[in-house]
């Protein structure tokens, strides 16, 4: 019987990752149906960061998961999610055709009590349940205290975040993905790929927020 080296198959994953992170970003030029006079856009940051993204998220699934179940639903969630992130990044827009049956997938999972971070703890169940509408709510809260101009492209793909994650995994990797977040719009910033009046989407932060607790 052959066995696979595991730095074998983190290599494999990654390269996964980065293919899926370059169609994905191809994808988001072309689909959802743009406006009549958009002209696709050639090659730039974006097309560096969702392949990056794509590769180091499947690195560290390969690396903190294991059991086939577990890669195979959490290998097709953050698909999900690199796909939003792409659309996101080009468009700000999250497609309900990603954002609605990816929220089936994750209750499903979480009613089975299959959903990786969650399936081993005594309250994951209740927790993925409390972090779905508690995570919506905060940001709905929070938007309209801060007239910010949060979707319901956003609220729809928390509702799959905190199914999948739980409230602790939530908290922690919300926190940590707004200092990322933070942090690589300042680089962008400096390097003039963006302005302190550009429109930033709230996202990617979700999106990065679901990646780290799927890791968690």
């Amino acid at each position: 019987m052959t066995v696979i080296n595991p730095a074998t198959v983190v290599v494999l994953a990654a390269v996964a990752g980065a293919l899926l992170g370059l169609g994905a970003d191809w994808l988001s030029t072309r689909w959802p149906d743009h406006e009549a006079d958009y002209s696709r856009r050639w090659p730039d940051w974006r097309t560096v960061l969702v392949p990056l993204a794509g590769a180091a998220v499947g690195a560290a699934l390969a690396t903190r998961w294991s059991e086939p179940r577990d890669l195979a639903l959490l290998g097709i969630y953050c698909a999900a999610l690199l796909a939003l992130l792409a659309t996101d990044l080009d468009q700000k827009l999250l497609p309900d055709l990603i954002t609605l049956p990816l929220i089936v997938l994750c209750g499903v999972a979480l009613a089975l009590n299959w959903a990786p971070p969650l399936a081993d703890k005594s309250f994951g169940q209740g927790s993925g349940l409390l972090a779905a509408i508690g995570l919506p709510a905060f940001l709905f809260l929070s938007d309209r205290l801060l007239r910010g101009e949060l979707g319901a492209g956003d609220l729809k793909l928390a509702v799959s975040v905190g199914l999948m994650s739980g409230v602790y995994n939530v908290f922690a990797g919300l926190i940590f993905a707004s200092v990322a977040f933070s942090a690589l719009l300042i680089v962008l910033i400096v390097l003039r790929r963006l302005s302190l009046r550009s429109a930033v989407p709230f996202g990617p932060v979700l999106i990065a927020t679901g990646f780290i607790a799927a890791l968690l």
